[in-house]
């Protein structure tokens, strides 16, 4: 299906690696012109560069500037943001508990999570505004709904970031700027599977092995398994389209190989 997404410019978050690269490699197949940004870009992301399908930027999303700092970017190279792609984020977890949690790791989490979504989307949304369409979309957690103290700061990030995408869908939706969130189970990326990643974290503290961390992880899904990183960028990229997804806003989509059925 064509999703009319080609000649489309599109900013992505968090694009060196994991989902944030899987989204812009659909979107670059989509005939999509991207802007990435990343604190290292990394040689999937340079690859789509040297091939003329993107641009790349190494900038610390976490700070005040820098997610403005890549719109800019896009707005000034290509003139235009059709396409907002909020992925760049972080977990670490907590097993000793709430009680240890400090206001610096509080604060760390909140701004990775939830702030740099909110600053690239106040970033992009005049210039949507002024062409009377857009397409935002964010990637939250299943944590957005299903707290575990185990993260409690990125879950409490998450359900915030839901609820941010939600607001703006029902301000910026009469003027034709659609905001939808993309909540996703455990995802076969280095921030459950890498070094320093949750499955090796939660291993460590129970003295199991980081494997069977994750088979257990996977296996509470009905699928059995982690969600790819293609599954949810090919999932942005349909909610990114205007050709196939023009009255869908405000809602979050959960993709999760049932993960969150069985809970229930």
């Amino acid at each position: 299906m064509d999703l009319g997404l080609d000649g489309a410019v599109a900013v992505v978050t968090g694009a060196g690696r994991g989902i944030g690269l899987a989204v812009s490699e659909a979107l670059v197949a989509e005939g999509a012109h991207v802007v990435a940004g990343a604190r290292n870009p990394g040689p999937g992301l340079e690859a789509l560069v040297r091939a003329g399908k993107a641009h790349a930027l190494a900038v610390d999303l976490g700070t005040p500037e820098g997610p403005g700092r890549l719109v800019e970017l896009a707005l000034t190279e290509l003139g235009r943001v059709d396409v907002l792609v909020n992925n760049v984020g972080a977990v670490t977890p907590r097993p000793d508990g709430f009680l240890l949690v400090t206001d610096e790791e509080w604060t760390r989490s909140l701004t990775l999570n939830l702030l740099t979504a909110v600053r690239a989307t106040r970033a992009v949304l005049p210039s949507m505004v002024t062409a009377g369409r857009g397409s935002v979309v964010t990637i939250a957690s299943i944590n957005a709904t299903l707290p575990d103290p185990g993260v409690i700061d990125y879950s409490a990030a998450k359900a915030a970031l839901v609820s941010f995408t939600k607001s703006v869908s029902k301000e910026f939706g009469p003027r034709g700027v659609r905001a939808n969130a993309i909540s996703p189970g455990p995802v076969a990326t280095d921030l459950w599977l890498g070094t320093g990643g949750v499955a090796e974290t939660i291993a460590a503290t129970t003295g199991a092995d980081p494997a069977s961390v994750a088979d257990e992880a996977a296996a509470r899904a009905v699928t059995g398994r982690f969600t790819r990183p293609g599954e949810v960028a090919n999932l942005a990229v349909f909610l990114a389209s205007d050709r196939v997804a023009a009255n869908i806003t405000g809602t979050t989509v959960t993709i999760d190989g049932g993960y969150t059925t069985e809970l229930h």
